[in-house]
């Protein structure tokens, strides 16, 4: 059970502070049950409340400092997704987006990237669905690494960048 003032990321969310937990004074509503109290980063004053004991969405701690670092580390090894059809590879977006998987986000930012040069390469413009999924993947992740690197979250794709040509 996470305690108040722990982060964690939940669902599409993203990173958000405990701040507490509680049960619901709600008609239809068990008042045994317990909920987490999540403040979201991004969203100042806004406030979600998930049952303790849920299993709809993902609600993990956050990656340690270290494991941010590895993860950077790591990333020209993670491999694309390789989807042909869109409403695949929208479908497998959203799977990645849905796990709060580090990796599955920047698999998906990799993907984006990749097809974005491809595109441009042959003359076309980026898909509107690919830009609607790496800003959310993107805007994912990155509040987290921003979060344990001290790092602006306006900054973290140059800051990635340049660790990966270091290595």
């Amino acid at each position: 059970m996470f305690e108040t003032g722990d982060y964690v990321v939940y669902g599409h969310v993203g990173i958000c502070q405990v701040k507490g937990v509680t049960t619901m004074d709600m008609e239809g509503i068990p008042r045994d049950r317990l909920y987490y109290v999540l403040q979201p980063g991004d969203k100042n004053g806004s406030t979600v409340y998930t049952p303790v004991d849920s299993m709809k969405q993902v609600l993990r701690p956050v990656m340690t400092k270290q494991e941010a670092e590895q993860l950077i580390e790591e990333i020209p090894a993670i491999d694309t997704l390789t989807i042909d059809n869109d409403k695949q590879r929208e479908t497998m977006y959203k799977e990645c987006l849905k796990s709060c998987s580090s990796k599955e986000l920047v698999r998906v930012i990799k993907t984006i990237y990749e097809r974005r040069r491809t595109r441009m390469a042959c003359g076309k413009k980026a898909t509107a669905m690919d830009e609607r999924y790496i800003k959310l993947a993107e805007d994912n992740l990155y509040s987290e690494l921003s979060l344990l690197l001290d790092i602006p979250k306006n900054e973290m794709t140059a800051y990635i960048s340049e660790k990966i040509q270091r290595s």
